[in-house]
């Protein structure tokens, strides 16, 4: 018998399937809702157990950091985690969305219209019906709280159901997602600012110029972006413009071109692969002596690296590079330190009949729905745009129901537009809660009854 010299891990299988981009992105995304899943219902029950107050004491325990010549930052840990951490999570946004518009879903005006015009109605009209159900009282200034979708769920949703959903279905789904995003951080940015300093504001907009001049020279190292980011960051929250945003600005001067053309590179890893080739037969007596014996082969590997690093898109690997610690440690972080709602079952059907809850739920389920949905079959309808091919009315309304999944980004724009009553903030978040959860559990149902196995 032939005997096998390969040393296999199992690690290595991941060899033998290439994912594009986007497949990488939808894999990354299901298992991100899986845990951000297992965050909230851990919260949920720290909150509801003897363990509440240990729960309570560590999210306001207070952290300091001293800078010199700025002075001293001290916050609680719910703070740095909201206004800190955050800010990877809005950078990780602002690549998606740069992405989604240079080269993705969003690239082909024809291809992006339908599902900008979904998301724009997916925005308005949760928005315009909880202002409605709240309109004449404090609580409307929380208008924004529905309009959000958490894509990471909505996508674990949509793939949960495999092949009865075709690819189509799903790349619609995440570009709605990417532009309702943007217009999160938008109405972030315009609408729940208390009070704006103006020589912070300058200090900031000298930061971006600094980080655009960095893109123009054609500066592709991470560091200088993150350094002039930091400083960007700490401004902005001194500014009275949410922090996190800082994230989002940043992200768009990264560089989209590489160093290298592609075309060179294919020669270059050819001629070295070939060298590869040419060391191996040599060592012919020992196919299993360590590569890290072999001075020649580990030079060889390393300019295949440098040269991979060069060939490849700054944006691309910072999206790839950074997707992992924000969707499997910093999410669910923020959703430990968020989804922590006190349930009274006594008091249940009271909270739910709260206006703040009742505006986010109708905003999340009929809004959503009714946005997403009715104004897509609206544009149809007046020809403006069509369904991507394999899509249908069933699939739009599935769709329509998933984006009511709110989770993440709208128990942020909670903690922003109740941050000062804290009764509105509990019951936005337990409409955030209910909503997402009928959203989710219907979108699947109804996509599972209406759709057929490819």
């Amino acid at each position: 018998m032939k005997k096998n010299h390969t040393n296999f891990q199992p690690w290595e299988k991941s060899f033998d399937k290439i994912l594009t981009p986007f497949e990488e992105f939808i894999h990354q995304e299901t298992a991100s809702g899986l845990i951000l899943m297992v965050s909230a219902i851990l919260a949920m029950f720290f909150a509801n157990s003897f363990l509440l107050p240990y729960y309570e004491h560590i999210l306001h325990t207070e952290i300091a950091i001293s800078i010199a010549g700025f002075g001293e930052l001290k916050h609680s840990l719910h703070h740095w985690i909201n206004d800190g951490l955050m800010a990877f999570f809005f950078f990780i946004v602002g690549l998606e969305i740069k992405r989604e518009v240079i080269v993705g879903e969003l690239s082909d005006p024809k291809a992006a219209m339908m599902p900008i015009i979904a998301a724009i109605g997916g925005m308005l009209v949760p928005a315009v019906l909880f202002y409605f159900i709240n309109s004449g009282t404090q609580a409307a200034n929380g208008w924004g709280v529905p309009m959000a979708t958490d894509i990471a769920f909505a996508v674990g949703v949509l793939v949960l159901l495999g092949s009865r959903i075709p690819k189509t279905v799903l790349t619609f789904l995440v570009g709605l997602a990417i532009v309702d995003d943007l217009g999160a951080v938008v109405v972030i940015a315009l609408f729940y600012t208390e009070q704006i300093f103006i020589n912070w504001l300058i200090v900031v907009a000298c930061t971006l110029l600094i980080l655009i001049v960095f893109n123009r020279m054609g500066i592709r190292k991470p560091l200088p972006y993150f350094i002039v980011g930091l400083i960007m960051w700490l401004a902005m929250l001194e500014s009275g413009i949410h922090a996190t945003l800082a994230g989002v600005l940043v992200a768009l001067t990264i560089p989209v071109k590489p160093k290298f053309n592609h075309t060179l590179f294919v020669d270059n890893m050819s001629d070295i692969l070939d060298h590869l080739k040419a060391t191996q037969k040599k060592n012919t007596d020992d196919k299993n002596t360590c590569i890290i014996h072999d001075s020649k082969s580990r030079a060889l590997l390393q300019t295949l690296e440098n040269g991979i690093h060069s060939v490849e898109s700054p944006l691309q690997r910072l999206e790839h590079s950074m997707h992992t610690p924000v969707a499997f440690i910093i999410i669910p972080l923020f959703a430990l330190a968020n989804a922590g709602i006190p349930v009274e079952l006594g008091s249940l059907g009271q909270t739910l009949s709260h206006p703040v809850a009742m505006g986010v739920m109708a905003g999340l389920i009929l809004g959503k729905l009714a946005g997403v949905a009715g104004i897509t079959w609206l544009a149809i309808k007046l020809g403006i745009g069509k369904l991507p091919e394999g899509m249908t009315g069933h699939h739009l309304i599935g769709v329509g129901l998933l984006a009511g999944i709110g989770f993440t980004m709208s128990i942020f724009i909670a903690e922003l537009g109740f941050a000062n009553n804290a009764e509105h903030l509990l019951m936005a978040k337990t409409g955030v809660l209910f909503a997402s959860i009928v959203a989710g559990t219907g979108g699947y149902f109804w996509l599972r009854l209406t759709s057929k196995t490819v």
